[in-house]
Order: structure tokens, then C-alpha cells, then sequence
């Protein structure tokens, strides 16, 4: 007993004897409760991964119980998370809106209308425009990034409204 209180699981040849002696009938241990397919190797692995992380905390005569527990938790929330993996699969994603079909016609002209008015700006009321509403960018961030005035910005992006809003109403 004496003995024990003096060793250290961080020793690597006491860790390497525990793993020797405990991972097969850790992996059989975990293969007859839990069966291949959540991979039993991979958790005798980790367990003792765990094992070499706490090596400070876990006395010898412990090891066994500790890598034990350990795995048999591991496979315990894989367990739980194949579960719910499945319930997610089994979901269907509904596949109908309620929107009517004349609503989504009307949307989808819109939009067409909307990429041909945007195809006609200049580029540089396009990039203005883009960068202020797509992208979200206050005036004086996209003027620091074109190198250009906040005014020419904000007459970019008014004359890019304008336009735009003339040609949706001719479409």
C-alpha cells in the first residue's frame, strides 16, 4: 500500500502497464454492452486519453474504475446523440408555403425586375448601393473604402434609388 502512494499514473511505464492491462476488456467490455457501431476502440482511446489528462488526479488503484466510467459515459452520449440525429432525420422539411401561387409569380417578376433595374445602374452607383444595402455599410465606411467623399456616396446611392425605382415602375 505504501508503495501505490508513491507512484505516479504520469510515469509513462505504469500509464503504458494500465493500458496494457485494462483496454481489451475495456473494448470487450464496451463492445458486448453497446455493440460495433458506435466504435468501441475509439472510446477505449479517449477514455485513456482522459486517463493521461487527469494522470495527476487519478491514483493507480483507481485507473481501472476511472477508465471504465469514463467510456462507458462516452458510449452513453453517443448513444444519446445517434438518437438524436435519427429523430432529425425522421423530421421532413415541409415542403409547401402559404403564400399563393399568384403571390409567388408576382415575387418572382419582382425580382427579375429588380436584377435587370440593377443591371442598367453605372457600376459605381451599383457598388454604392450594394455595399450601403446589401452589405449593410454606413456612407462613410464605403467612402474610406472607394477612397471617395461621403457626398459622392450619398449622390451614388440617391441616383442609384432613383433609377432604380423608375425603371421597376417602365418593367
Amino acid at each position: 500500500m505504501g508503495k501505490q502512494l508513491h507512484e505516479n499514473i504520469c510515469e509513462e511505464r505504469l500509464f503504458s502497464s494500465i493500458f496494457n492491462k485494462h483496454s481489451k476488456d475495456l473494448h470487450n467490455f464496451l463492445y458486448y454492452k453497446f455493440g460495433e457501431l458506435l466504435n468501441p476502440k475509439d472510446k477505449v482511446q479517449e477514455a485513456f486519453v482522459k486517463l493521461w489528462e487527469n494522470c495527476s488526479k487519478v491514483s493507480p488503484d483507481k485507473a481501472k474504475s476511472f477508465v471504465f466510467t469514463t467510456a462507458n459515459n462516452l458510449m452513453l452520449n453517443e448513444t444519446a446523440h445517434q438518437k438524436v440525429v435519427l429523430r432529425h432525420q425522421q423530421t421532413k422539411p415541409k415542403m409547401y408555403t402559404n403564400e399563393s401561387p399568384e403571390f409567388l409569380m408576382q415575387e418572382s417578376e419582382y425580382h427579375d425586375k429588380l436584377q435587370k433595374a440593377l443591371a442598367n445602374l453605372t457600376e459605381a452607383q451599383r457598388v454604392a448601393f450594394m455595399m450601403n444595402r446589401v452589405e449593410g455599410k454606413r456612407f462613410k465606411e464605403i467612402a474610406a473604402l472607394l477612397d471617395i467623399s461621403t457626398k459622392a456616396v450619398e449622390k451614388r446611392i440617391y441616383g442609384a434609388l432613383e433609377k432604380l425605382r423608375k425603371d421597376i415602375k417602365e418593367l
